[in-house]
């Protein structure tokens, strides 16, 4: 359980954080920044379930994202290699359920003949911005497990790929299913 009783600490005036091991990083540390990372497309999440709608079965999946990219928060935030006790992981189950939303999601839409330009509903345009955000997430967390002596587990990778595919699909499903999709016109203003 997190107990929060005092918000600043000052620890960090020094241009330093802590992880979950109790091991201070620069915060521009490739670790810190993908958790940071990792949080914006949290964040960015919870803007865009303040437009969904009546989309209810979207914001509850978004949920549960939220709750998962704290888990993956944490995975990070105290490397495998620790040696403590058991920490709280990203698991395989959690990108099986990313992957049946994806399906889910997907079986009512039209097929793509074009790629789409984030846009259409609110809530659209902030998933596509989620999205991108996801995509830098899962380019730091690719390059901290390309480091020697920065685990990563694999769970974690393979969830932030999965989000992302998830989102565009997401956003999709927020724009009518696909009605309201913006389509990439190749050339247009030439």
């Amino acid at each position: 359980m997190v107990t929060l009783n005092r918000i600043y600490t000052r620890t960090g005036d020094d241009g330093t954080t802590a992880l979950g091991s109790g091991e201070r990083r620069p915060k521009y540390d490739l670790r810190v920044a993908a958790i940071g990372t990792v949080d914006e497309t949290n964040a960015a999440i919870g803007v865009a379930r303040l437009h969904l709608g009546d989309h209810a079965r979207l914001d509850a999946m978004l949920g549960l994202v939220q709750n998962d990219l704290f888990d993956l928060g944490a995975d990070l935030t105290v490397p495998e290699c620790e040696g403590k006790a058991e920490r709280l992981r990203v698991l395989p189950v959690q990108v099986e359920r990313l992957e049946r939303d994806i399906d889910a999601l997907n079986e009512v839409l039209a097929p793509l003949t074009s790629f789409i330009l984030p846009g259409g509903t609110a809530a659209a345009a902030h998933l596509h911005q989620a999205r991108t955000i996801c995509r830098r997430a899962e380019r730091l967390v690719v390059e901290l497990a390309g480091k020697d002596n920065e685990p990563v587990g694999d769970a974690v990778v393979r969830y932030l790929n999965r989000l992302s595919d998830f989102l565009f699909v997401a956003s999709r499903a927020a724009n009518g299913n696909g009605a309201g999709d913006v389509l990439w016109v190749p050339g247009q203003n030439r």
